[in-house]
């Protein structure tokens, strides 16, 4: 085996080719080459094109939109029936629990999360192209969407009355989180029409620019937001919910001003909680092949903090919040208060985008996994259905939970009816045996949060991680998770956005510069500060920037470039225009200076002075001496270089391999760069120009005269081959 791997290296080691052809340029190459025609549409044809329908075209359409029509009547039942029923139950037991407690960062009843537990995730089985993603509440949306509710219904506008009888304290909770259902629901309905017409208008890359370190960043600062608000109902006290910039601060401060009143059931009951799930979290990851399904430490949990709450009667002998009613059956349809669009506006397109990028992000990871494909702009769609048409049966924005998700691929999930066995399961709950979790503490639910966002406090490790990869995208994430924090999620997300546009800006304007040269006897060109062996011909420069030329960098291009191959056409030209004035200063004085020695021989001759003037002024080759020594003050070789300033350079290679584009901008100053060098006696040529670059300097009218196709070459050798015969036929 070993000697096979030798003799393979080996071979690699001595393979060789050889090409012999001409020097290509861009015109000769174009000549030899057969365009093909296309006959370009016109804006009409091309309407009739799009609205142009046959049978098969409906039918793509038909699958497009519902890729349950595609993949169920394929559905295999003996080899995937089991490993759904097992994930779906098991997802299901994971989803009532954790529908319950992210109501609560929603600022909204429990029972609103048992109907985003249902609804959204019962629709997403039809339109969804991912087979093993969670759809459902998330803790990061749920915290957004209760940032909105507090705003527009803070606690302030019903705490009138909550001193008098118990009646009214009854009604203004009921008033409150009547009215905040109201905001979360319509925000619901906002951001599922904004999904729904992104998709529809083919909009699926936005989530591009969600980049991961933003995505991190902000998720951490949400778990950090999410941490801070569950310590209320950790500790049993009663302070006001905050929203906007600087909440964190004040959700703290304000836990700590009631410190003294913490209700010590409660903290026994959920720090209890806290360990039973990292127990059971710990034993489902050390033993995740020994075990069949994971242990449903959460609904566990749920069941035994709701009887013993309701054996002890913790919420009269200890005062401890309880969940609280939770009505029995499924609510009549109800349309959206669509009078609080304008307000909240501008938090749905940022919910809607944050969840799409989160559910788009884990639908990668397991279509790239298990070998499948999924459709951007159809999850788009699917989650926007999902949202608009939930929100009419009061679900609050969803999206993909990725705790719920990893457990609903690894106990063997394939498709989405898991995810509809797990909804009909919150249905059951939610129609047979609600009531009976009504005794469950809330302190109970704040645990659940807690424990469920140890996965995102782990994000921490990536400052480490980043630090050691890319300083860029550390900063990225710093913005991320700073602006998120102190400015709130929906700021916080704006400006890191912009600031990782600035970033993309930067690196554009920030680009590396090389100067290439070959590697011997090869067509290889290599950065020559890299290699030693790399080696730059004599009398050519070859320079290379990574990045496109467009008006943003052109300064910074050609600054580079006369810095990288060390001519500076402009100051080569001034000095020669100084040299010249200097010379033409030099001449006239030494004109002046013979028309005295002129006027004073002829003074010597008529005073009859001789023998002065057969000695001294007598002219040597018609011309006289002082003269000719002031004018030979300069040597010849000084003499040329000041009237002639030259660089040992009479070539220069731009290579275009990395640029993708060049706006108008860019075309000029690559003009300028032509022509100064060209009056300093340094031809420019242009190699390795792309299909679409070339295009764009067509439409550009970058060719005339002055500057034609034969100045580019196919490759950057090529350039460096034409260079060497013009010399050689300049130098003859």
């Amino acid at each position: 085996m070993e000697h096979t791997q030798e003799h393979e290296a080996c071979l690699e080691q001595t393979r060789r080719y050889c090409v012999e052809r001409p020097i290509y340029n861009q015109e000769l190459l174009q000549g030899q080459l057969h365009r093909r025609e296309r006959t370009p549409q016109t804006l009409r044809q091309k309407i009739a094109h799009s609205c142009r329908c046959s049978s098969k075209k409906a039918k793509s359409h038909l699958y497009s939109f519902l890729p349950i029509l595609k993949w169920l009547p394929r559905y295999p039942v003996k080899e995937y029936l089991l490993g759904d029923i097992i994930s779906g139950i098991s997802t299901g037991v994971m989803q009532l629990p954790q529908g319950l407690a992210y109501a609560l960062l929603a600022a909204v009843p429990p029972v609103f999360g048992l109907y985003s537990s249902f609804y959204p995730v019962f629709l997403y089985t039809f339109f969804g192209t991912s087979k093993h993603i969670s759809i459902g509440t998330f803790a990061v949306i749920s915290m957004m969407v209760g940032g909105v509710a507090v705003r527009q219904v803070p606690d302030e506008i019903t705490s009138v009355g909550y001193n008098s009888t118990n009646v009214t304290d009854s009604f203004d909770y009921h008033e409150r989180d009547t009215k905040r259902v109201q905001v979360a629901v319509t925000l619901a309905f906002l951001s599922g029409i904004i999904q729904l017409c992104l998709g529809l208008l083919r909009f699926g890359f936005v989530a591009i620019y969600l980049t991961e370190p933003l995505v991190r960043g902000f998720t951490t600062a949400a778990a950090v937001h999410v941490f801070t608000s569950q310590l209320k109902y950790l500790l049993g006290i009663k302070t006001n919910r905050y929203s906007g910039p600087l909440s964190v601060v004040y959700s703290i401060a304000a836990v700590l001003s009631k410190i003294t009143t913490t209700n010590i059931a409660a903290l026994i009951v959920g720090l209890t909680c806290i360990v039973l799930l990292l127990i059971g979290k710990e034993i489902n990851l050390r033993f995740k092949k020994q075990l069949p399904v994971p242990i449903p430490m959460e609904i566990i949990v749920v069941i035994i903090g709701t009887g013993v709450s309701a054996g002890m009667n913790l919420s009269q002998s200890y005062g401890v919040d309880i969940v609280g009613s939770i009505p029995q059956g499924l609510r009549p349809p109800a349309v959206p208060e669509i009078q609080l669009i304008p307000a909240i506006f501008v938090d749905a397109i940022a919910i809607a985008i944050v969840g799409f990028s989160m559910a788009v992000s884990m639908a990668k990871i397991f279509a790239l996994k298990h070998g499948y494909t999924i459709d951007g702009n159809q999850e788009l769609i699917a989650l926007g259905i999902c949202n608009s048409v939930g929100s009419f049966f009061q679900s609050f924005s969803i999206t993909c939970s990725m705790s719920r998700s990893l457990v609903q691929e690894s106990t063997g999930g394939k498709t989405q009816i898991a995810g509809a066995l797990s909804s009909v399961m919150v249905l059951l709950v939610i129609v047979a045996i609600g009531y009976l979790f009504e005794p469950l503490p809330q302190t109970v639910l704040a645990a659940i949060v807690m424990v469920n966002l140890k996965g995102m406090f782990k994000q921490f490790g990536d400052i480490a991680h980043f630090w050691r990869t890319s300083k860029v995208e550390l900063a990225i994430w710093v913005v991320a998770f700073v602006a998120s924090l102190f400015l709130g999620l929906d700021y916080g997300l704006l400006t890191a956005v912009a600031f990782a546009m600035i970033t993309v800006i930067y690196r554009t304007q920030s680009p590396q510069y090389r100067i290439l040269g070959q590697i011997p006897d090869t067509d290889i060109y290599c950065d020559v500060e890299d290699y030693e062996e790399v080696k730059e011909y004599p009398g050519i420069k070859i320079f290379q920037a990574n990045t496109s030329l467009y008006f943003a960098n052109s300064e910074s291009y050609t600054g580079a470039l006369k810095k990288k191959t060390g001519v500076d056409p402009c100051a080569i030209l001034a000095a020669r225009r100084k040299a010249q004035k200097r010379h033409a200063r030099e001449i006239k004085a030494a004109s002046q200076l013979r028309k005295k020695a002129v006027l004073k021989l002829t003074n010597d001759v008529e005073a009859g002075v001789k023998h002065e003037i057969a000695n001294d002024e007598l002219p040597v080759n018609g011309k006289f001496a002082s003269a000719d020594a002031s004018v030979q003050d300069t040597s010849p070789d000084e003499h040329e270089h000041f009237v002639e300033p030259k660089t040992n350079i009479h070539s220069l290679i731009l290579d275009f391999a990395p640029v993708n584009f060049v706006d108008s901008v860019g075309a000029k100053t690559l003009k300028t760069i032509i022509k100064e060098y060209k009056e300093v006696g340094v031809c420019v040529c242009i190699a390795s120009c792309s299909g679409p670059v070339m295009s764009e300097l067509t439409r550009l009218n970058f060719f005339d005269n002055t500057v034609t196709r034969e100045s580019l070459f196919h490759s950057v050798h090529d350039a460096v081959l034409a260079c060497q015969v013009r010399d050689g036929s300049a130098s003859q």
